[in-house]
């Protein structure tokens, strides 16, 4: 079952468990599952369509429990944590920090990179290689500092 289906499934049986935290997340990414199918009049959408947009939510709400957390609005940022762990349970894990270095090294050997001003170069070749299963933010730091040196 893709997860497109899943999402479906689970929010019936969220709704049957009364879970309203759930739920409410799991509305919120089928909403954005439906949005995208209207774009083409598609019936379903691929897994790795799917993926894309869990992860731009997943970003959204890291972002969105900063700000919270800035404000002092700890509630606000709790019911964000919480939407945020179901997003996650649907995302498959990202590359720890030594991978990513592996990969960020390849790419600078590859691009043949050797300034701070190439960052854009590496940064293209690792997401182009590595987009579902990188974080971009440690490639970004890490090509950062291998290009300073």
């Amino acid at each position: 079952m893709g997860i497109f289906a899943d999402v479906s499934e689970q929010m019936k049986e969220a709704l049957r468990a009364k879970e309203q935290t759930r739920l409410a997340a799991l509305r919120s990414i089928r909403a954005v599952f439906l949005n995208e199918t209207k774009k083409d009049n598609a019936e379903t959408l691929s897994d790795e369509v799917c993926l894309g947009l869990l992860r731009r939510l997943e970003k959204q709400r890291n972002e969105s429990i900063e700000a919270f957390e800035q404000a002092g609005r700890t509630e606000q940022a709790a019911s964000e944590r919480a939407e945020l762990a179901v997003i996650q349970e649907f995302l498959p894990s990202l590359a720890d920090e030594a991978t990513t270095r592996a990969w960020v090294e390849a790419a600078i050997a590859s691009s043949g990179a050797s300034g701070p001003k190439e960052l854009g170069r590496v940064m293209g070749a690792v997401m182009k290689e590595h987009k579902g299963d990188v974080d971009g933010n440690l490639a970004r730091r890490i090509a950062s500092q291998l290009l300073a040196d």
